[in-house]
């Protein structure tokens, strides 16, 4: 498909500021879909692991089903190749996927929100989501660069994968990119049947689905702006753990490369989700208090900032963005994370608590009972 705004774009701006702008749009997309819509992989999970297919269920699987199945449409039509991805090209650890996958899992309970929720719930006025996202980051960028960095590589190091059709779990089943699309739209299918039995409101329907349009046209766009400037290694999704570092890291002046998707990918998130916050009426300050658990904040926070530089990405980039290209490490270390947080809620909340836990309350991250909060 021709797209002459894109190449009037990058040829008025240049690649990286296109690349930048594309980032914030993106970002702004996600950000404000994902903050009406309470898209929130830890409350799915906690609905899932005690057996009540509700609405937040309905709707992770609606933001998934959307982009899998845009992603594998746009490789179908030749507008993005896949394989140009990081979560294909690169080589890839299967012990990292697990471990890390499991790790994160654990955390984003701990931490009553997986990164991106966390950054959602920043924008709001929720101050205790941006003190744990401030320990993610710093976790991330230590077991990056920092003192974390050998134990990251030790694990991964363990069983590594090598990049390409190795990577990619359609290429390991023998599958075409048409079977990829198939796939993809049954998991829209039953993603649909769930949203209908939960009877979600027209507005949740839009912005839910919109989360995962967002991640497909990152896809998209970075594919354009590559194309244009013939680098198709810009291709890249919506992901949390490496923009956020980068991100911190250029305030503390350790970045002196341009800015550029991902730069633009954090900050547009952030207004996004608070525009949605405005809109609806939600901006409000939530602090620390007795009943908070502060200790399992900064332990779930920064077990996920550890876990999401092992696992390739977090819950968003690996899970949504590396599940939608169907690489194999991805699949795997979302499979950990539900998991580990399934687990985690059985053994820390739901066994503490003397009802049936709600899944979360509207900000995602409430606490379901006293005597499960880590001080």
């Amino acid at each position: 498909m021709q797209f002459g705004w894109v190449e009037a774009g990058v040829e008025r701006l240049g690649a990286g500021p296109a690349l930048l702008a594309a980032g914030l749009l993106a970002g702004l997309t996600f950000g404000f879909c994902a903050q009406r819509s309470r898209f929130c992989l830890r409350a799915a999970v906690v609905e899932f692991s005690t057996g009540r297919f509700g609405e937040k269920l309905a709707i992770w699987l609606l933001t998934f089903g959307t982009a899998i199945t845009l992603v594998q449409w746009l490789a179908v039509i030749g507008d993005i190749d896949p394989s140009q991805s990081r979560a294909l090209s690169a080589t890839g650890s299967l012990t990292g996927a697990v471990s890390g996958g499991l790790l994160f899992g654990i955390g984003m309970v701990l931490a009553r929100g997986c990164a991106s929720r966390l950054l959602v719930l920043s924008a709001t006025g929720n101050a205790r989501a941006l003190i744990a996202g401030l320990i993610f980051v710093v976790t991330a960028q230590a077991a990056y660069q920092g003192v974390l960095a050998p134990a990251r590589m030790a694990i991964s190091g363990l069983w590594t994968i090598d990049g390409g059709a190795a990577r990619s779990l359609l290429a390991q089943m023998g599958a075409r990119p048409e079977d990829g699309l198939i796939l993809a739209f049954l998991w829209l299918v039953a993603a649909i049947r769930f949203a209908s039995r939960a009877k979600l409101r027209p507005l949740t329907w839009i912005t839910g689905a919109g989360a995962g349009a967002a991640v497909a046209f990152a896809y998209w766009i970075t594919a354009r702006i590559g194309l244009v400037e013939l680098e198709p290694g810009t291709l890249r999704g919506i992901t949390f753990s490496g923009p956020s570092t980068e991100i911190l890291m250029r305030v503390l002046g350790g970045i002196s490369r341009p800015p550029g998707f991902d730069t633009g990918l954090v900050p547009g998130v952030f207004l996004g989700a608070a525009l949605g916050a405005v809109v609806g009426g939600e901006w409000r300050l939530q602090v620390f208090d007795q009943s908070s658990g502060t200790l399992r904040y900064i332990i779930g926070a920064a077990l996920m900032g550890f876990g999401a530089m092992l696992a390739g990405g977090c819950a968003v980039g690996a899970g949504i963005s590396g599940g939608a290209i169907f690489s194999l490490t991805a699949w795997i270390a979302l499979t950990g994370m539900w998991l580990g947080a399934g687990l985690t809620h059985w053994l820390v909340d739901e066994r503490h608590a003397p009802e049936p836990a709600t899944g979360g309350s509207d900000d995602g991250m409430a606490i379901t009972h006293p005597s499960s909060a880590l001080r």
